[in-house]
C-alpha cells in the first residue's frame, strides 16, 4: 500500500508540475492552488518512507528557497509564482536534491531565455500562446518578451525528483 501511495503521490506531483508550466506558458501566471496541492500531497509521498530527517530537511530547504526568493520578488527580479513553485519542488527534492534543482533550473531557464531573446523564438512562442487563447500574437512577440520561467522549474523538478524514485 505505501509504495503505491508513494507512486500516485509522484504521478501527482508529475501532473501538477505539466500544468503548472503549461499555465506560466499561457498566462504568465502558477495558480496558487497548484502549488498548494503540490505542498499538500508531499506528505503522502512522504508516508512510503516516512523519516523525521527528511521531513525536516525538505521543510527547512523549502523555507528557505522560500525566502530567498521573497527577497528577490520583493526587488522585483523573479515572479511570486516562481518562488512559490521553486520552494514547492524544493520541499519534493529534499535537502540532497536542492543543489541539483537549482543547477538544472538555471540551465533550462537559461536557454528558455535564450530562445525567447532570438527574434524567431519570440515570435513563435507569441504565435503559440495566440494560438493557445493568451492573446499577444506575434505581431507584439519582440517588443517585450517576459520568461515563463515557471517551465524550466517544472522540467527541472520532473527531471531532478523523479528519476531517484523510479529506479
Amino acid at each position: 500500500m505505501s509504495a503505491a501511495l508513494h507512486y500516485l503521490a509522484l504521478a501527482g506531483f508529475a501532473g501538477l508540475m505539466a500544468v503548472a508550466a503549461f499555465e506560466d506558458f499561457r498566462r504568465f501566471t502558477i495558480p496558487n492552488w497548484l502549488t498548494a496541492s503540490m505542498v499538500a500531497l508531499w506528505p503522502a509521498y512522504l508516508a512510503a518512507a516516512p523519516s523525521l530527517a527528511a521531513a525536516i530537511g525538505g521543510i527547512s530547504c523549502g523555507l528557505a528557497v522560500f525566502l530567498v526568493g521573497a527577497f528577490l520578488f520583493a526587488r522585483g527580479y523573479i515572479g511570486g509564482g516562481d518562488v512559490k513553485l521553486l520552494a514547492a519542488a524544493v520541499l519534493w527534492a529534499g535537502p540532497a536534491g536542492v543543489m541539483p534543482l537549482l543547477i538544472v533550473t538555471g540551465l533550462l531557464g537559461g536557454v528558455l531565455a535564450l530562445i525567447l531573446v532570438s527574434p524567431a523564438g519570440a515570435y513563435l512562442i507569441a504565435g503559440a500562446r495566440a494560438q493557445l487563447g493568451a492573446g499577444g500574437g506575434p505581431d507584439k512577440a519582440i517588443a517585450s518578451t517576459p520568461v515563463p520561467y515557471g517551465i524550466a522549474i517544472a522540467l527541472a523538478s520532473l527531471i531532478v525528483v523523479l528519476p531517484p524514485q523510479l529506479s
